[in-house]
């Protein structure tokens, strides 16, 4: 599990540490810098990988940037001329690297200026500017080193947890089956594309989606050509068959393409939860996006439970939906609230939101976290709004 992740001169991130948990969830105003915090792991993420370059960035869901806007530039102070990301696992495993990529005329792949992997006070690889000599100042060290770790290793583990990382950003349109995943990969892709497949991948029937979809009284994955879809719908082969108990019989079946998009999401975000093969360190980028309120709301309990349940699986999400924050159980110091504003120098700013007596004791007098952050008591709200 990732501990602690410190990112400097990215973005409007200038110099931001944060302890993570295993369920972490962001909030604030829109542009506070929710979405760079993900992108800004991803970014390691490549680097643990060995390249950092657009397909490396865009495979683990990070918005690819020239160094212009991925350099921080605030109107005061220096303009960076690196971006430099740390992270430590619970093993005391810790990976830096610090990117370089010329400004006026960028280059396909970041150089890697410094770079170490350390475990407790032994160093396992590292190089600077001073130190690297011939070597290739594009691809990084640490991704060759792990040739000779064992998979049991700290380092191991936590350079395979950054490389294994995804941003998880779903719309409909790719749940639905009409437009391919621009990035695929198992067991879904970060767009939500083979969504079905990824379902008939769970072996079971998730009785939370039932219980939460009122509607809703199977649901199964077969041939679309089996299915009732208008012909001029582009589908792929294998898709979604939902019943609807409301309905009568031979006449009750749906398919992705005709089935409420809420349901669709709350399928994503299982699969994501319980699939064996989901990647152990995720972020899902608007964990709330098509959902009622109080859906969401009893899906962000639900999701809490599996991951908790699961031991060794740990998200990041962000949400505008204040309900969500009311399915927490932020009594577990595993589960974990983060406010991001941006100070008046443009900075993002992270804090994190503890259950603390005030808290406690404005929910029993029936003001809810929901409301409490929309009355902005603990931030992550627009100014002047």
């Amino acid at each position: 599990m990732l501990n602690q992740f410190t990112v400097k001169s990215f973005k409007s991130l200038q110099d931001v540490t944060i302890d993570l948990g295993t369920i972490n969830v962001f909030i604030g105003a829109n542009g506070s810098g929710k979405s760079n915090l993900m992108e800004a792991i991803g970014v390691l993420g490549a680097a643990a990988s060995g390249r950092v370059n657009d397909e490396s960035l865009k495979y683990r869901g990070v918005r690819p940037g020239v160094p212009a806007l991925y350099k921080s530039s605030f109107k005061k102070g220096a303009v960076a001329q690196n971006i430099r990301f740390e992270a430590r696992s619970e093993y005391n495993a810790e990976y830096s690297v610090s990117l370089w990529n010329p400004t006026e005329k960028p280059v396909a792949d970041w150089v890697y200026k410094d770079e170490k992997l350390t475990v407790g006070a032994h160093k396992i690889v590292g190089r600077s500017p001073a130190s690297s000599g011939n070597l290739n100042k594009y691809a990084g060290l640490a991704a060759l080193k792990m040739v000779e770790l064992l998979e049991t290793e700290a380092t191991a583990q936590l350079l395979t947890l950054l490389q294994n990382y995804a941003i998880y950003t779903p719309n409909t349109p790719t749940l639905r089956g009409l437009e391919p995943d621009p990035q695929a990969r198992y067991p879904i892709g970060l767009a939500g594309g083979g969504l079905p497949q990824a379902w008939l991948g769970l072996f079971q029937k998730i009785e939370q989606v039932y219980t939460l979809v009122d509607w809703l009284q199977s649901v199964g994955v077969g041939d679309t050509s089996h299915l009732p879809i208008s012909s001029s719908v582009p589908q792929p082969q294998m898709g979604f068959k939902f019943t609807d108990k409301f309905m009568k019989m031979g006449r009750n079946t749906l398919s992705g393409y005709d089935a409420s998009e809420g349901v669709l999401y709350l399928l994503f975000g299982s699969v994501l939860a319980r699939h064996p093969k989901t990647p152990k360190l995720f972020a899902i980028d608007n964990f709330d996006q098509a959902l009622n309120p109080r859906v969401a709301r009893e899906f962000t309990k639900v999701f809490c439970d599996w991951l908790l349940e699961s031991k060794d699986r740990q998200a990041l999400l962000t949400t505008h939906n204040p309900l969500v924050l009311d399915g927490l159980p932020l009594q577990n110091s595993a589960v974990r609230l983060f406010a991001v504003d941006r100070n008046k120098r443009g900075n993002t700013v992270v804090h994190r939101v503890t259950v603390g007596e005030s808290l406690l004791a404005s929910a029993e007098q029936g003001i809810p976290l929901s409301q409490q952050w929309v009355m902005g008591h603990f931030g992550g709200v627009p100014s002047g709004v």
